[in-house]
């Protein structure tokens, strides 16, 4: 599933490449995307006629501003925008298409079809679900060391379950979870609450500097991520443990094993990690 890097990138892409355009009519073949409204119908009334006005972000979701609602998009396991300038024909994948005025287009395709759209008035996305569910941004002043440490103090639960909650801060993921972790030596099956205020203030860094240099890079491709022209995120190539099992850890040389925590497979050291 894309993190927050990885939107991020999309939502640089995607506004480079379709602000200013106007929505003349959607496409729909998988209606079960579409969530609110829950008809297919209303959900082109309310966006054709409107222009792009911004391609913003809120934890793993895409916020794109028209002008008088905010369509939300969750792109799940593997959903991808492609932009297309015309005369090619969509595939089986591809579920939702935005027709533009000028006769481009914007296809959302996804072969799990587990991506979901929300449209709102704007004003009214933040409080209503999924939004409203999510908690602080990591790039945000809300989000410091005493966040996270009353965070973690109210709850008995292992750190990495408690780090992918997106209550507790959105963004995160299987990879940059496991990677934030190695970095401060923490087990990701360390209960939460039995952090010292030392390694909570020191994991606080590590999330914030792994999410930025990955931002930084684009991302990480992980089996079939890629951004909004096709372009590969490059931090995979600066990964520490994720999908590197059996490979030498950076810092010891000990074997990178892979475990289950929480029904999630992890990638640890060992030995930087015990």
């Amino acid at each position: 599933m894309p993190e927050l890097p990885e939107v991020e990138t999309v939502r640089r892409t995607l506004e480079h490449l379709v602000l200013g355009k106007t929505i003349k009519g959607v496409t729909v073949t998988w209606p079960k995307i579409i969530k609110h409204p829950d008809d297919v119908k209303m959900f082109n009334d309310l966006v054709a006629g409107q222009t792009i006005h911004s391609v913003g972000r809120r934890g793993k979701f895409l916020k794109i501003l028209l002008d008088d609602v905010v369509l939300v998009s969750h792109l799940r396991m593997e959903g991808r925008y492609v932009y297309v300038e015309g005369g090619e024909e969509p595939d089986k994948h591809t579920h939702v298409i935005f027709h533009f005025t000028d006769g481009t287009e914007l296809w959302y395709r996804d072969v799990r079809k587990f991506g979901t759209m929300h449209v709102y008035s704007i004003g009214e996305e933040e409080s209503n679900r999924p939004l409203s569910l999510l908690g602080p941004e990591p790039f945000d002043e809300t989000f410091n060391p005493e966040h996270l440490w009353e965070k973690l103090q109210k709850t008995s639960r292992k750190v990495k379950p408690t780090l992918l909650d997106q209550a507790v801060l959105v963004g995160l993921g299987n990879i940059y979870v496991d990677e934030a972790l190695f970095r401060v030596s923490i087990h990701p099956e360390t209960i939460a609450n039995k952090l010292s205020k030392k390694q909570v203030k020191a994991l606080h860094k590590a999330i914030v500097d792994t999410l930025q240099e990955a931002v930084d890079q684009g991302g990480s491709t992980i089996r079939s991520y890629v951004n909004s022209q096709g372009d590969m995120g490059m931090f995979q190539q600066r990964l520490a443990v994720y999908a590197r099992k059996g490979e030498p850890c950076l810092h010891c040389g000990t074997e990178i094993e892979r475990i289950v925590v929480g029904g999630r497979g992890t990638h640890i050291c060992p030995n930087c990690q015990k």
